[in-house]
């Protein structure tokens, strides 16, 4: 009873922080440009910052307004951004992972078609062209993309290696599987998991190395159906790496989740690349000496990429301002001023490499490998849309509760289709 309640709270909070965002910053004068993103962590604040301050020295008479909103994993930052587009009241830019995750802006008209904006400004030449496909709708690119991370990794310590008699991270989940056996028998969980989005992220990886790069991108593009043998061999192989994880006593997210594999009780964690800045920042490790990464099994040479980008709204008090801080955005130097700070890459593929030290120079030469192939992340809003990303969460929910591998498979792909 006291989730129900507290989960009516949180709406109640949510839609009066919307009511009050129309009137504090909504209606904003023309000298000033209000930018609304989830960017108040650390790194990432600081990096906004720096974009910020570059902005306003090269636009005199422009205030830059961060309008950020924090909490929710930027959860609540979308609640309210969806209150004020809705009302009409949209900020100058807001942050979308690029991607599918924009369609619904696109197909009801909140957000402005920008494919002249990257002829104008050469993008399509510094943007590799695995990232222009999947920031194409329609043949049109919406969104601005100013940072790179990368979703198909693998984190250990390589003590608890060593100690274990482990001569390095598997290769493929084959591999996973031969080596869970001796690290339980060791008295260690092979795997840490966290809340359910995690779990989402593990599954994709394990679809990604078990499916290869081609059948994962037309298993997304609809070519490839959930319920052929195929994928369904690699969903057997995710149910088998589930269970030699702790998923029966989650972490709550996805720092616990890591700090049981830096602590020894656990020994691998599949996540993102926003770990080595939480592991360097917060933990205070090296890379290759208190923590190491290695690709996902089965995805060498693949890189499952996502992207923090931002928009042109559509009814902005002027666009061409709104333009200027898109072209900010894309530009060498904004992405170069943004990164370091927040422990990503920059997007495009001319920016100093100088900048980009230990596990952000070795992820930065891979992403600029002409031979490396790019894919987009279905957790983080790359290679599938919001609903049919919500019937995912829901069917992995049960999934993972009763670990019916069919149902799982028919209900997803049922909802492919309805959900187009």
């Amino acid at each position: 009873m006291w989730k129900g309640r507290l989960a009516i709270i949180s709406l109640l909070v949510v839609s009066l922080l919307a009511s009050l965002s129309m009137f504090t910053v909504g209606g904003a004068s023309d000298d000033q440009l209000e930018v609304y993103s989830w960017w108040t962590g650390p790194g990432e604040e600081e990096g906004l910052a720096a974009m910020a301050e570059a902005f306003e020295a090269s636009n005199p008479g422009i205030r830059f307004v961060n309008a950020a909103v924090s909490g929710g994993a930027g959860s609540n930052a979308k609640a309210i951004l969806a209150s004020r587009l809705l009302a009409n009241d949209p900020p100058d830019s807001y942050q979308r992972h690029a991607g599918l995750e924009l369609l619904d802006d696109v197909r009801s008209g909140k957000v402005q078609d920008l494919t002249t904006l990257y002829e104008e400004q050469g993008w399509r030449k510094v943007f590799p062209k695995g990232l222009l496909d999947n920031l194409t709708i329609d043949g049109k690119i919406y969104a601005v993309p100013v940072n790179i991370h990368r979703a198909n990794l693998i984190w250990f310590n390589p003590r608890v290696l060593r100690e274990l008699g482990i001569a390095g991270p598997p290769k493929t989940w084959s591999d996973f599987l031969a080596q869970a056996a001796v690290i339980k028998g060791k008295g260690k969980v092979p795997l840490a998991v966290g809340p359910e989005w995690t779990q989402k992220h593990l599954m994709e990886t394990v679809l990604l190395g078990e499916l290869g790069a081609d059948s994962y991108e037309r298993l997304f593009s609809g070519d490839l159906r959930w319920t052929s043998p195929q994928v369904t061999s690699a969903l057997d192989m995710f149910g088998k790496v589930l269970a030699n994880s702790d998923v029966r006593s989650a972490a709550g997210e996805w720092q616990p989740q890591l700090d049981r594999v830096i602590e020894g009780s656990a020994v691998y964690a599949v996540m993102g690349d926003w770990s080595s800045s939480y592991l360097e920042q917060s933990k205070k490790l090296q890379w290759r000496d208190g923590y190491d990464v290695a690709t996902s099994p089965g995805t060498e040479g693949v890189y499952d990429f996502l992207s923090d980008s931002f928009t042109l709204p559509t009814g902005v008090r002027s666009p061409s301002l709104s333009r200027r801080w898109l072209i900010e955005c894309g530009s060498a130097d904004g992405q170069n001023l943004f990164n370091p700070l927040k422990g990503s890459i920059p997007a495009r593929t001319d920016a100093s490499a100088d900048l980009y030290k230990g596990y952000l120079g070795w992820t930065l030469q891979q992403w600029r490998d002409p031979k490396t192939r790019i894919v987009g992340s279905l957790a983080h809003g790359v290679v599938a849309n919001n609903a049919y990303n919500a019937e995912i969460d829901s069917a992995l929910g049960l999934f993972v509760q009763h670990g019916d591998l069919g149902k799982f498979a028919s209900t997803v792909q049922q909802q492919f289709q309805e959900t187009r």
